[in-house]
């Protein structure tokens, strides 16, 4: 559950925070890097796609989540069950049988019908009874986030640099170098093509840039969803090492093996 939570919050703030830090640097490029559409209609586009990407992205993990979330409840009392320490619902049960092997009603003929929640359970449990496929698929996740995780930190390394050197500008004794000469270059990141005009802002104009609300609460949802994408990463760890405990248990419990 609090893997789940985390998952949640992580993937709502990286998503969120995300989508609206595109919008604010398409904002900033729009208004002082460039004079030009065709310089960053390239960068309009791939922007939009990301935030595209973003929509599917959210609606994805919230699914997942939820499937993880089931999978871990269903896994962790079919365990509990085989050591003995086991108290459930008759939903439980229903979902417990159908991976540990526990003894089935015996039908319509038998002394005591079985309940019909317990058959939607059982027919639950027979659809999330595999916990080796999530653990590969939360595995693969896992890698694949840990990319986003890293591509993440580009934008708030960027944001990072020109704002250390608005901060260098606005205290010009700390540094030996001519104000003039301190610049953002937006090509540098490969954020414009380096025919883009003018491309670079630099001296007392980068730091009126740095000084609007655009420029700080960009940076800061940046940092934001900096943050969730790597608490999505810990509740991505979190889920995999959890079911692959119980998976490990119920594979060799299965096989008669104890510790």
């Amino acid at each position: 559950m609090v893997a789940t939570g985390l998952c949640f919050f992580g993937v709502a703030l990286f998503c969120g925070c995300g989508h609206e830090a595109l919008t604010g640097t398409e904002q900033l490029i729009e208004t002082y890097f460039s004079k030009n559409y065709q310089d960053y209609e390239y960068l309009i586009d791939v922007i939009h796609a990301f935030q595209y990407v973003i929509y599917g992205t959210a609606s994805f993990f919230f699914l997942y989540g939820a499937l993880l979330l089931a999978e871990g409840f269903y896994t962790t009392g079919a365990v509990r069950q085989i050591f003995g320490d086991y108290k459930t619902t008759i939903c439980g049960k229903g979902l417990s049988a159908t991976v540990t092997g526990g003894p089935k009603g015996r039908g319509a003929r038998g002394p005591q019908r079985a309940h019909s929640l317990q058959r939607v359970c059982q027919c639950l449990g027979k659809w999330l009874g595999h916990p080796d496929k999530f653990v590969g698929i939360t595995y693969v996740l896992t890698i694949v986030w840990l990319l986003v995780f890293a591509c993440s930190a580009v934008p708030v390394y960027i944001y990072f640099n020109t704002w250390t050197t608005c901060q260098s500008i606005a205290n010009p004794s700390k540094t030996s170098a001519s104000i003039g000469t301190l610049c953002a270059d937006a090509r540098m990141y490969g954020v414009l093509p380096w025919n883009a005009f003018p491309g670079k802002v630099c001296g007392s104009n980068l730091l009126s840039i740095c000084k609007t609300s655009e420029f700080q609460m960009t940076f800061h949802l940046f940092i934001a969803a900096f943050v969730g994408a790597a608490a999505t990463l810990v509740s991505l760890l979190t889920f995999m090492i959890a079911a692959t405990y119980n998976f490990a248990v119920l594979k060799l419990m299965g096989r008669g093996t104890k510790f």
